[in-house]
Formats: C-alpha cells, structure tokens, sequence
C-alpha cells in the first residue's frame, strides 16, 4: 500500500507531513495541488478538504486526513515500529506529558510568530494583499525572539524540546523555521546569543529527512 500526499511541493505544511513520512520510512505518492490556479478551493478538492487547505492525505482503504500535525502523529503511531522513534512510550505517561507539552509550546510560542512572519513577507504579496508592513514584522520578531529566550533555557536543561530524544514536537518547527534566515530574522542560528538554540536548530535541520524534502515533498 502506498500512501497518498496531496498538496504543494513547497508548501510549508505539505513538507511537515514529508519529513515525517521520510522519518518513518513512509512511502508515499505525491500528487501535487496547484495553489496559483485555485486547485485547492475547487469543489471537488473542498469535498475532501473543506477548508480549501494543504496537505492531506489518502490512504488505499479510502482513509483521508488532513492537517499536518494530525498527520504527523497518526503516521508515527501507525508506523511505530519502522524508521525513526519520534514519539515517547505511550506507557510512559510522564513521557508522553512531556511531549505533548512541546508540542503545545510549537503551537502557541512558535508558529504564530514564524508563520506571520513568512506571511507578511512571502505570501501576503502572492495573495495580492499588498507589501509586508515594517511595523508588524517588527512586532512579530520582536514577541518570537523573547519566546526564543525561554527556548535557550529549555535546551540548556536537555537535547530536545521534550526531553533527550528527537520528537515531532522539535520537527514540527522546521519548515517554518527555515524560512526565518533568508526573510532576515536570523533567530535560531546565532551561536552568539543562542547557543544551545542554535546547537537544535543546526541538529534537527541536520537531518536526513529535511535534507530530502527542504526543496520539495
């Protein structure tokens, strides 16, 4: 069986799914949603998504899901036993608490500010909606470098978000992550000032499932 990944090669959220799919030794067909002809709010996408959004996915029984987070955990669950552990014992639940509470901290600490960012600089033009406003940019870097703050204090106690091994709650944050750099808001790889930051960031954006879909799922 062969999943299926609809959604765009460079979309953000497309690419979180294939880094965990990539994680988990997942094979997957991708079936691309062009994005700039309105694919993606046609009637008959809408049916499957109603929120006219990327990624979902289909698997052979007829099975679909969308949102990538969701995606993310029932791919590692499903595939617990092959490619990379990205999730803690579901037995241990102080594990399993702990992840969940770096999930929550990607969710409300990271992706607000990351993802505003991209959107006032990258896709707000794209959605002729006019130029990015200074004031907000500026705004948004400064409320995610203090979020950062407490990141370096996190990852000066462990390796990881949620403890001493890699979870989806550290892969979550890479692909908006990794347009922080080249929009200007050098965040995550400043050694200088964020050294235990910067040693995850270099790490997680290390790895070989990024390296096969940061230029396309």
């Amino acid at each position: 069986m062969v999943l299926k990944l609809y959604g765009s090669p460079l979309s953000t959220c497309t690419r979180r799914v294939a880094i965990v799919l990539k994680e988990k030794n997942v094979p997957y067909e991708f079936f691309p949603v062009n994005l700039a002809t309105g694919a993606h709010k046609s009637p008959e996408y809408l049916a499957k998504q109603p929120f006219g959004q990327v990624p979902y996915i289909e698997e052979e029984d007829g099975f679909q899901l969308f949102e990538s987070r969701a995606i993310g955990r029932y791919i590692a669950v499903k595939y617990a036993g092959q490619g990379n552990k990205v999730l803690p014992d579901p037995a241990d639940l102080r594990a399993v608490a702990k992840f969940e509470q770096a999930a929550s901290i990607e969710l409300t600490n990271f992706d607000p500010f990351a993802s505003q960012i991209a959107f006032e600089k990258v896709f707000k033009g794209g959605k002729g909606l006019g130029p990015a406003d200074p004031k907000v940019v500026e705004s948004l870097t400064r409320q995610l470098l203090l979020k950062l703050d407490a990141y370096e204090i996190i990852l000066s106690k462990q390796k990881y978000l949620a403890g001493d091994e890699v979870t989806l709650a550290d892969l979550f944050h890479i692909t908006y992550g990794a347009m922080l750099a080249p929009l200007g808001v050098d965040a995550l790889e400043d050694a200088s000032k964020r050294p235990h930051l910067a040693r995850w960031w270099k790490d997680i954006t290390s790895r070989p499932s990024w390296q096969a879909v940061k230029d396309g799922a």
